[in-house]
């Protein structure tokens, strides 16, 4: 099953297709690779997450982006986590955006996730945290189907770096206001980038903004579909399987006179985890086209650098500067 991508003005006039996998698709795990080394990006569908958690965590958070400037301005600045507004990022990277960024991992505390949960009623945090642990559930079974379509040794090798409480996950809701009127320039909700972690999960409203952009340079919209998610391959898992899979290049352009709801939920591994090409995936360490390094060291490197610029250099082979710097 396809959906066709509706090419932005300026772009090549073809359609694009997106691929649209069924988990409960026999052949669901053949789709996902195929998916992944093509485009990086995918639509999920029998997700089995209940439609009635979606709707609520959507109405919770649209209250929260709601509130007074002053209460809501109390869960921030972002640091990077609790409340955003505009400003993305250490960089001085800006969009037409109010943005929630939660940490998905209880082990690892942070004030300004609290302090989102102090602006709300209880059962926000309630919403969030069964929305996670769905999202970790879905995530981990992406992973569970790349490895067996890829014959990844040791068994769950990266399903089990989302699964373990060390894992380094968190939960970003990202709210575009609506526009008194419609205007002929695009204004950037999101600037381009890639994620930096393994995938992620994103789902939306019935508004539209996102769009992905082709290995040829071309940028093209992601009708929304509030049922579904979309997967987004990472920096990381572009790393591990050596350029076979491939993070995409995604942004979101607020044009419209309806406000866009997202949340994206980014499977990470542990801060002390090695990232690395996998041995199974490449038999001679000299095809490589990665460099060792930690995934605490990788986000450290990502927090220096702008929205739009390629982090994954540091791992090239080639690295710019020596390892010491980061």
């Amino acid at each position: 099953m396809v959906v066709l991508l509706q090419p932005v003005p300026k772009c090549k006039t073809s359609p694009v297709i997106i691929p649209v996998v069924d988990l409960n698709d026999p052949t669901a795990k053949t789709q996902i690779v195929k998916a992944c080394e093509e485009l990086g990006f995918f639509k999920v569908v029998n997700h089995s997450v209940q439609p009635d958690l979606l709707t609520k965590l959507h109405e919770e958070a649209t209250k929260f982006f709601a509130l007074p400037q002053s209460l809501k301005d109390k869960a921030g600045p972002a640091d990077p986590f609790g409340y955003g507004n505009k400003r993305i990022g250490l960089k001085g990277d800006v969009g037409c955006i109010e943005y929630i960024l939660l940490n998905a991992n209880s082990h690892l505390s942070s004030t300004k996730t609290t302090a989102v949960f102090r602006q709300n009623p209880a059962i926000f945090r309630e919403m969030v945290e069964e929305y996670m642990e769905e999202m970790k559930g879905m995530s981990s079974k992406v992973l569970e189907m790349v490895e067996e379509e890829l014959g990844i040794e040791p068994k769950e090798k990266l399903s089990k770096l989302v699964k373990v409480k060390e894992s380094d996950s968190c939960l970003r809701m990202n709210y575009y206001k609506e526009k008194e009127a419609t205007t002929a320039k695009e204004e950037i909700g999101f600037g381009e980038h890639t994620d930096p972690q393994l995938i992620s999960m994103l789902r939306s409203n019935d508004t539209e903004g996102l769009q992905i952009c082709l290995k040829d340079g071309t940028w093209v919209s992601v009708p929304p579909d509030h049922s579904s998610f979309f997967v987004i391959v990472g920096d990381t898992l572009q790393v591990m399987t050596n350029g076979k899979f491939k993070s995409v290049k995604h942004r979101v352009l607020t044009n419209a006179k309806r406000s866009r709801l997202s949340m994206i939920y980014f499977a990470g591994p542990p801060l002390t985890e090695k990232i690395a090409p996998l041995a199974c995936l490449v038999s001679k360490q000299e095809d490589y086209l990665y460099k060792e390094l930690t995934w605490s060291q990788y986000k450290s490197y990502g927090y220096k650098t702008k929205l739009g610029d390629n982090r994954l250099g540091l791992f090239e082979k080639q690295l710019p500067f020596p390892l010491s710097n980061v």
